[in-house]
């Protein structure tokens, strides 16, 4: 266990102020195409070295989605708008103690690239940013923080709040290489629903695709020759899957009711 937790903050600590602009593609695939797959990418991949001390190479990922009672942004992801952003909690704990690390993120999309802004807060300020209260304290101690102060602008305009729980373990690669060619294998993916705590005293959540694995590719240009031959031997179709979407349908807060 403490070999564990040990792994777990200095993940965490790279991770810190972490920002990027990039490609992503992603698909859903069947648990046993995803075993058969990783050995397929062993020549030109490796496990991110990181994750290697994890058991199976995997670790676990929460993220606490915001959204409005309109779904707002559900509603933009279901659109598809080319331009569009949320905010998230995210840790890599199912436990909360003094040690535990919580960063606020801004994940987005600006015409065909994605990005993500995040920045670490303090445990003991959890409650500020899920609660429904005043969030002058949260903009006085933060101030000079570029995404929480846009975070408070959001949270009152399009009056946020807390709306899913997302739970997966996640096995990544990173090329042998040197361009930057990133896949991870995101799994066990389950929401919860309506919650306004990052760590809730029970666990209620739900498997959102059982049997399945959602296989994200990432990368700065072009994806490697070598890779679209795997996606064609393999038959892989992309898809324009979200794990917040995905929550939201499985814990019957939201609806794409014509099935994009």
């Amino acid at each position: 266990m403490l070999n564990k937790d040990r792994n777990i903050k200095k993940f965490q600590k790279k991770e810190e102020g972490l920002y990027f602009s990039r490609f992503e593609i992603k698909f859903v695939i069947d648990e046993n195409i995803s075993k058969i797959l990783q050995k397929k990418i062993d020549k030109f991949m490796e496990i991110d070295p990181f994750a290697k001390n994890f058991e199976n190479q995997k670790y676990f990922v929460r993220s606490l989605y915001f959204d409005n009672d309109k779904f707002h942004n559900f509603n933009q992801k279901i659109d598809g708008l080319k331009i569009r952003h949320k905010f998230r909690l995210r840790t890599y704990s199912n436990i909360k103690d003094d040690s535990s690390i919580v960063f606020i993120e801004k994940k987005g999309r600006f015409n065909e690239r994605t990005y993500k802004i995040r920045k670490k807060i303090n445990i003991s300020d959890l409650e500020n940013f899920t609660l429904d209260d005043d969030k002058i304290a949260l903009a006085k101690k933060y101030q000079n923080e570029k995404i929480i102060n846009e975070f408070i602008f959001d949270f009152y305009k399009q009056k946020l709040k807390p709306k899913v729980l997302v739970d997966y373990y996640r096995k990544p690669y990173v090329n042998k290489y040197g361009v930057y060619f990133r896949l991870t294998f995101d799994s066990n993916l389950s929401s919860m629903g309506n919650k306004n705590n990052l760590f809730p005293t029970y666990n209620d959540t739900k498997l959102t695709i059982p049997g399945y694995e959602i296989l994200e590719v990432k990368f700065d240009r072009t994806i490697p020759p070598w890779f679209q031959k795997i996606i064609q031997s393999f038959e892989l179709k992309r898809l324009s899957v979200s794990k917040f979407v995905l929550g939201c349908e499985t814990s019957n807060l939201a609806y794409d009711f014509e099935g994009r």
